[in-house]
């Protein structure tokens, strides 16, 4: 099966999927070397990395293309990348969706946020119309049509601006324009995720974000809601970051401790392991 015929598959176990977030081929090829069957590529993390940036709309489609060949790559498990508006009218996101299926993504997300966007617990986000909304899911659809091997999945931010009832009613018409799965951002209460699980049918996606607005709920809380993914997009950036804060500290103190891992366990994590083996193999 492709990539995207595994991540349709997985969608549709009735089994909660925890799914980490990357942002770099490296941190792909952690979170399968953890054991997970599929990763998120991270518009906040790429943009974090790459840019040492916020994420609010200043990273371009081709930098994001070029990261999520990187990422697939590097991995064997199916990947979502985030394809924020599609960077553009419907044939900007057919291309967002082509290319990032070229790139070896297995599904794109694509959003209803005013171009540039910006990640969806901050504050001075916008969505537009419902007719620019729905035309940009179209054109996502009719690219997989097309022949993009590639699921789409059909993002909305307009709780924020709009409530629940409009958020719900755009998720609905995703799915009746053809998107895989839906994504409701930002519900602020367990009752508002409830009842989006509860409204819109297909599979649906939590964002659990440490100290976002919605409540960070347990696995098994989201699986009985009827949620099919939960992402984690700030968990291991912030483990990173934090490491390297901690690290940096004590190097310009002239502390210099006991290595956080061994250069035996580093060398595996970045794949010397399989080089090794594939260098023996053409050896003579």
């Amino acid at each position: 099966m492709s990539k995207a015929q595994v991540l349709k598959a997985l969608f549709e176990s009735g089994e909660l999927n925890v799914t980490p977030c990357c942002w770099n081929a490296l941190s792909a090829r952690l979170i399968e070397q953890a054991g997970f069957p599929l990763a998120f590529m991270s518009g906040f993390g790429v943009s974090a990395s790459r840019l040492g940036q916020p994420d609010a709309g200043l990273i371009s489609y081709a930098e994001m293309v070029d990261q999520a060949r990187n990422i697939a790559s590097a991995t064997s498990i199916p990947v979502i990348g985030d394809g924020d508006t599609g960077y553009g009218n419907a044939l900007n996101v057919k291309r967002t969706v082509k290319g990032y299926a070229s790139a070896g993504m297995a599904c794109v997300m694509i959003e209803d946020q005013v171009a540039p966007k910006r990640c969806g617990h901050t504050k001075g986000k916008h969505v537009v119309e419902r007719d620019e909304a729905f035309m940009r899911i179209r054109a996502a659809v009719d690219a997989k049509n097309e022949g993009a091997d590639i699921l789409i999945l059909a993002r909305t931010d307009a709780r924020a601006e709009h409530g629940l009832d409009e958020a719900i009613e755009r998720a609905k018409t995703f799915r009746e324009i053809g998107a895989d799965m839906t994504f409701v951002e930002a519900p602020r209460t367990v009752e508002e995720m409830k009842r989006y699980c509860d409204e819109v049918e297909g599979p649906k996606m939590a964002n659990m974000l440490e100290g976002g607005l919605t409540p960070f709920l347990q696995p098994a809380e989201l699986q009985e809601l009827g949620y099919a993914i939960s992402t984690y997009p700030f968990t291991g950036l912030m483990a990173m970051i934090k490491a390297q804060q901690d690290a940096l500290a004590q190097m310009k103190q002239g502390i210099f401790p006991d290595p956080a891992m061994s250069f035996e366990d580093l060398q595996k994590a970045v794949g010397f392991d399989a080089y090794y083996e594939a260098e023996e193999r053409y050896r003579h």
